[in-house]
């Protein structure tokens, strides 16, 4: 058994579990293989704790999540000489009625303030304003596929992190130590493991317990041209503009297994989402179009901490439609777990026995 601590799964959760743990000092070992469809890639890089609407310590986790990224952001640039694109100009909430106007001025809080139908035209002119708009004035995006991209290059170079491309199968875990199983026959053994296998998890072998995680198909178009400078949720779905002047457009949820083909359905719809929150994007060519799985739990929220009854196995896994905002911090705390150390931020919410 060596002292290593085993990442299972090479997404951005684990990525970011391993420079924290060679932040630390710990030599570590990320167990992964590519798959098709993986969400870090695949996602447009919202950070909007803001606009979900979770409750108690989770919704903390996730403002706290958001919070992190500028540090965190400055460390990776520092160790990679990458400067990774940060949006924090905030993220639009378009009201289509009154209703939903009454509704969101009701639910808003924190940093949020109400604009006007006139001024979401002034602050965004070629964007449908609707009956007004909620701006969520510290949300935004960050670009997660140069996230992603800069990551890989740091785990790559790093001398206390090695990369091992195999097909996890298992888990083995107690209280001392645990291991992952490969298809290969090879096993990686540590004093913990992190599982970080994202839409996978729910297939894996081994596990003290039950994790309903399952895969949700999420297809995305990027269109050229950004007319539209903010986030916003708007037309039924959300327009992410991007520096290099494109904007993102999502997302569908299907629930079709680990089917990753994209579909003329879908394009029409999030076209359709397109004209209807800014009738210029709705005519803009598309540039690509592609689909992700989504690692979603019944109630939306990630599973991270320790297995109770085999300790040595830590769970960083689960994270819905908020992996990319809460990746970094995640990462953090795993290895603050899988070191034997206890996190500053209530895990309560995110409970391996809430299922």
């Amino acid at each position: 058994m060596s002292d290593d601590v085993i990442i299972a799964g090479g997404g951005l959760v684990g990525l970011c579990a391993a420079a924290a743990l060679a932040r630390k000092g710990v030599r570590c070992t990320i167990v992964s293989e590519r798959r098709a469809g993986e969400a870090s890639p695949a996602a447009a890089g919202m950070l909007a704790p803001g606009v979900e609407h979770a409750e108690g310590a989770a919704h903390r986790f996730g403002l706290a999540a958001r919070e992190f990224y500028p540090e965190f952001l400055t460390w990776l640039g520092s160790v990679t000489g990458v400067a990774i694109p940060l949006d924090r100009a905030g993220i639009i909430q378009v009201a289509a009625t009154p209703e939903d106007a009454a509704r969101l001025r009701a639910e808003a809080g924190g940093d949020a303030r109400w604009l006007t139908a006139d001024e979401v035209r002034q602050l965004e002119p070629a964007l449908i304003a609707g009956a007004g708009a909620l701006h969520h004035t510290r949300d935004g995006a960050v670009n997660n596929e140069a996230l992603v991209a800069a990551l890989r290059e740091h785990v790559a170079k790093h001398p206390l992190i090695t990369s091992v491309s195999d097909a996890i199968e298992s888990i083995q875990a107690g209280t001392a130590g645990a291991a992952v199983l490969c298809a290969s026959g090879r096993q990686y053994a540590g004093s913990s493991v992190i599982l970080a296998t994202g839409a996978w998890t729910g297939a894996l072998k081994g596990l003290p317990r039950t994790i309903p995680v399952e895969p949700v198909r999420g297809q995305m178009l990027e269109l050229a041209g950004a007319p539209v400078r903010h986030v916003a949720f708007a037309g039924g779905g959300y327009l992410v503009p991007r520096a290099a002047g494109t904007t993102l457009i999502g997302s569908t949820m299907e629930r079709v297994g680990f089917d990753v083909t994209i579909t003329g359905e879908a394009r029409a719809h999030l076209l359709g989402v397109a004209s209807a929150a800014s009738p210029s994007l709705g005519a803009a060519p598309v540039l690509r179009h592609w689909a992700g799985l989504r690692p979603l739990t019944p109630d939306m929220q990630p599973v991270v901490g320790r297995d109770p009854d085999a300790p040595a196995l830590v769970y960083a896994c689960g994270h819905s439609r908020n992996g990319i905002l809460m990746a970094p911090l995640t990462g953090e705390v795993a290895a603050t777990l899988a070191t034997g150390g206890t996190p500053s931020h209530d895990l309560s919410a995110f409970s391996p026995t809430r299922f």
